[in-house]
């Protein structure tokens, strides 16, 4: 049981003391350890922090690969996802400068909001704002009830657009450099906010084509050229978004070692099939059950061809992604609605499958095998989540079929 804690006091003016730490000398790359001034972000004392949350595994929201992620209550009576840097380990503490760094600075509906951090002692916090409705990862692999295909579409246009900001409209371009389905999450009504900027990277400026880097990220997301080169571009987070608009149109994992030999890279495995003109019938996820929107469901596997492109200069902006997937979510011709072409369709992902006819239906089969634990850990990972560990956000509210 879980004694009453008292919520936080009231929090200190939008006034902190920056620098946190004592400024890098210049030219500092990802060994940089200090965080720059903002006036976006409260600055909080880590007693009260303390005093403000409630410490019980019960009431943690998820594991978070640095450190905790739990509810907390400000004074304001504002819900709070507090972040909990683990005590060991320095690249951590360089992740975590970044994101406050990051987060501080930039300001977009569909990123997370910053609204506080603690930097005391050895004290590694950030609090921002509570996203009830978890991740995108959770919903697509942990959950038996299935997104409805307008919300797919209205998470894709959400996620699409916070990176458009990044590299299109921030002060400074911004490189995200780890877009997957766990660092998508979603606020009540399934607006995409993306979080966990502790790998992001100021893009290149001026003639500079790309940042050299070390790489790091999450296998089956990186872009081949950084993983080959280390060279950084933002055409390396359109590649990283192609492969989450994937999964949101097959309900696959970006690698998924329980699936047959060549079926385990979701990349590779829907290459054949988006050269295929009708090809993309064969890509959507059977637990829609034909509820899809036929024109809709070209649309984003043409989009998705696009951003496959092995050159990433034939890659698109994400600024032309989102005009593309502007109108998706709002389509409504669904293929349940001629049981002709949803019976047709069916056929073929059951032959497609291997399947004989008669056989258990494809809820028990294909994309709803038992999925594979995914490793996460920092440097080019398996991402994801282990199946021993918490699920995120398990009481997330089931979606509604209009997207909301």
């Amino acid at each position: 049981m879980v004694a009453n804690v008292p919520q936080l006091v009231q929090p200190p003016p939008l006034e902190p003391e920056w620098p946190l730490v004592p400024p890098a000398a210049a030219g500092a790359t990802d060994d940089a350890t200090t965080c720059d001034g903002t006036a976006n972000a409260c600055r909080f004392c880590a007693r009260r922090l303390l005093l403000g949350v409630r410490e019980s595994r019960q009431l943690w929201v998820w594991d978070w690969e640095l450190g905790l992620q739990y509810p907390g209550r400000p004074g304001t009576g504002l819900t709070v996802a507090v972040k909990t840097l683990n005590r060991d380990g320095q690249q951590g503490h360089k992740e975590w400068v970044a994101e406050v760094n990051f987060l501080g600075n930039l300001k977009h509906p569909n990123l997370v909001k910053l609204i506080g951090y603690c930097l005391e002692d050895n004290q590694r916090q950030l609090v921002h704002e509570f996203m009830p409705r978890g991740s995108l990862e959770h919903h697509l692999f942990r959950k038996s009830v299935p997104l409805p295909w307008s919300t797919r579409m209205k998470i894709a246009l959400g996620a699409a657009r916070g990176l458009a900001f990044l590299h299109e409209e921030a002060e400074r371009p911004v490189i995200y450099r780890d877009f997957k389905t766990s660092n998508v999450l979603l606020d009540t009504d399934y607006n995409a906010k993306l979080s966990d900027f502790g790998l992001a990277r100021d893009g290149p400026i001026g003639d500079k084509t790309h940042v050299s880097t070390r790489v790091m990220g999450t296998y089956g997301y990186a872009a081949p050229e950084y993983v080959m080169t280390g060279h950084l571009t933002s055409k390396s987070d359109v590649y990283s978004f192609r492969v989450v608009l994937l999964e949101l149109i097959t309900g696959r994992r970006s690698m998924d070692k329980n699936r047959p030999a060549g079926d385990h890279n979701l990349v590779e495995w829907a290459r054949p099939h988006l050269k295929q003109r009708q090809g993309f019938q064969s890509l959507m996820d059977p637990k829609l059950g034909g509820n899809i929107s036929l024109k809709g469901a070209y649309k984003v596997t043409q989009l998705a061809r696009a951003c496959l492109a092995r050159d990433p200069k034939v890659r698109p902006l994400m600024s032309q992604v989102v005009e593309i997937l502007k109108p998706l979510p709002d389509l409504k011709d669904m293929v349940a609605s001629s049981p002709g072409l949803y019976l047709s369709l069916q056929a073929e992902q059951v032959a497609r499958l291997g399947y004989p006819s008669g056989s258990r239906s494809m809820s028990q089969h294909g994309s709803f095998a038992t999925r594979n634990g995914q490793q996460q850990v920092r440097s080019l990972s398996h991402g994801g989540h282990g199946h021993g560990s918490p699920s995120p956000y398990l009481q997330s509210p089931t979606p509604r079929t209009n997207g909301k």
